[in-house]
């Protein structure tokens, strides 16, 4: 599924590609590309025909771009996408074939590139939520916390909220509710640099662990979005059809076997949650069970 860094590259994409341009025509191919729009199918395209995408926005995983009215004024809704695991919002020309696995697209009064939503695994989806405001987060995501790349991110706030779950670190890396955007790649991948296990108790981290932790969240999503984020097949890929590239800078995610970047140890792979986990059994020891 894409994290942070692979959907922070589409919604640059969105924003050079599309933001500014107005719908002429919506065409929805499977009614599951907008099965979160209540509405239905005939609502959604009446409802974004002749509307302007005014810029493009990310919470976590998600995206919305907020819509104007023909004479340009804040419509207070905004069309949300989330790309599911297979999900690609992509900026074609209209004389381009369509993609086997193609859902929705988008054509605009300038006559220019369309957008397309494609996915083969119908998981993501499109609907128009409201978005009072135009740029606010729309109340549907208000739940899904900021990113740790967000000037806004309070360190201390997410330290003490951290250390007060009485859980696995790993999995409340995986909890939108306390910071946006972290997938399992990039979990591992920060767990890795901050010598953590991903079983290592919340409520037993230091300060000074969750800092180290932060700092390689932050790295690892830097570095990544640098690179065009991770790709390890098509399934991902940015609004011109291309892969990205961090794949080849992993760690431990994936590379089972392979030894530490660090020691040298081979790099184990774990059961975690219908999923795998990945770690370094030398720098990261899994923690001792707790007695009953």
């Amino acid at each position: 599924m894409p994290e942070l860094p692979e959907v922070e590259v589409v919604r640059r994409g969105l924003a050079r590609w599309v933001a500014g341009r107005t719908i002429a025509e919506v065409e929805v191919r499977h009614p599951r590309a907008v099965r979160r729009h209540l509405e239905g199918a005939d609502h959604f395209v009446a409802t974004l025909t002749g509307r302007t995408l005014t810029a493009a926005h990310r919470r976590g995983k998600y995206l919305w771009l907020p819509l104007a009215e023909a004479d340009g004024t804040a419509s207070d809704r905004a069309l949300v996408a989330h790309l599911g695991m297979s999900g690609q919002l992509l900026v074609e020309k209209p004389e381009e074939p369509d993609e086997v696995h193609l859902r929705a697209r988008f054509r605009f009064t300038d006559g220019g590139r369309e957008l397309r939503f494609v996915d083969q695994r119908t998981f993501g989806g499109l609907a128009v939520e409201d978005a009072p405001g135009g740029d606010d987060v729309p109340p549907r995501l208000a739940h899904i916390a900021i990113d740790p790349l967000d000037p806004g991110f309070d360190v201390d706030a997410f330290s003490a909220a951290l250390r007060r779950r009485h859980t696995e670190v790993k999995r409340a890396l995986l909890d939108q509710t306390l910071i946006g955007g972290v997938g399992n790649i990039y979990a591992d991948e920060s767990l890795w640099r901050a010598r953590l296990h991903g079983a290592r108790p919340t409520d037993k981290l230091t300060r000074a662990q969750v800092v180290d932790l932060l700092e390689g969240i932050r790295d690892v999503l830097g570095e990544s979005l640098a690179q065009g984020g991770t790709s390890f097949d098509s399934l991902y890929v940015d609004v011109n059809g291309q892969s990205g590239y961090y794949s080849r800078h992993l760690a431990v995610y994936g590379q089972l076997d392979r030894p530490c970047p660090r020691c040298g140890t081979p790099i184990r792979r774990e059961s975690f949650m219908n999923r795998s986990s990945y770690s370094c059994p030398q720098c990261q020891p899994r923690p001792r069970a707790r007695r009953p």
